[in-house]
């Protein structure tokens, strides 16, 4: 079987992948994740949970984090297509308040490795978008929260025109870079 390719992302710790993908006249098959090509990597993951969401296009999520015990993913498109966005949000980072952005697709079979003390988030471009999410550390309802995908501070030029983008009742109340300042997540 073929190697994962891991190519470093500009934001400290984040990589972009490419899956492993094969595919003949039967349909496809893909390999999202390999403990020892992580780890040859430098990329100690452990998976404790995963799951899924659909999206139709016009979605934006997130910004999305856990200010106590933040989790590390590993995050890939099986159907469809995101932009998906990080943001660097650890304490005394020297890319603290940046952001990057990659297209992932059912087509290009990259996946974004997300480091903890990130946010995380995405605009959906097609209907119907099959998100996989591969998370090391456990969930933490209590902390779960994030921070507005138009804050002002972080600037992110999304691909959705406002006028169409769908948000949730919850991403629409969600903090501001400033607020967040005040109580940041705790990154060990």
């Amino acid at each position: 079987m073929q190697n994962f390719e891991f190519v470093k992302l500009d934001l400290d710790g984040a990589y972009r992948i490419t899956n492993y993908n094969m595919g003949d006249e039967r349909g496809g098959f893909t390999k999202t994740f390999e403990k020892e090509f992580f780890l040859e990597h430098g990329l100690s993951f452990t998976v404790d949970e995963i799951f899924g969401s659909v999206s139709a296009k016009n979605v934006i999520r997130g910004l999305h984090f856990q200010l106590r015990c933040p989790q590390a993913k590993l995050v890939t498109v099986l159907r469809g297509r995101v932009w998906d966005v990080i943001v660097d949000l650890r304490p005394g980072s020297k890319d603290f308040g940046k952001w990057i952005s990659i297209e992932l697709s059912d087509k290009n079979h990259f996946a974004l490795y997300v480091p903890k003390g990130f946010a995380h988030g995405f605009a959906a471009l097609e209907d119907d978008t099959f998100m996989l999410y591969q998370c090391e550390g456990a969930y933490d309802k209590e902390t779960d929260t994030g921070i507005r995908f138009d804050d002002l501070e972080l600037d992110i030029k999304w691909p959705v025109n406002e006028e169409v983008a769908i948000h949730s009742k919850r991403d629409m109340e969600l903090m501001s870079l400033k607020e967040y300042r005040v109580n940041p997540m705790k990154v060990f």
